[in-house]
């Protein structure tokens, strides 16, 4: 399969994206009322900490994927070449 660099640009920003919003949600949990009872997490916490540490696992794989594909992906202008398409006037 073959990843255009526009849709690896798109994966880098999701990965961008998700470690922007994910931490900002975090604190606004872990500032939460229902977080702590008595000093101890409560289950609301834990379980917002284990979709938080998933969702940037997920993010941090399609942004690390996105660069990969970047990496690989040919510029437009060279993969035209290659093939023996022209710019189209």
């Amino acid at each position: 399969m073959v990843i255009t660099r526009r849709w690896a640009l798109f994966l880098i920003a999701v990965g961008v994206w998700t470690w922007v919003i994910w931490p900002r949600f975090g604190l606004a949990i872990y500032k939460d009322d229902r977080s702590f009872a008595d000093g101890s997490p409560t289950s609301f916490l834990w379980v917002h900490a284990v979709l938080i540490a998933a969702s940037l696992a997920i993010g941090t794989t399609v942004g690390v994927l996105g660069v990969l594909a970047w990496r690989r992906a040919r510029p437009a202008e060279e993969f035209a070449a290659k093939v023996g398409a022209g710019p189209q006037d």
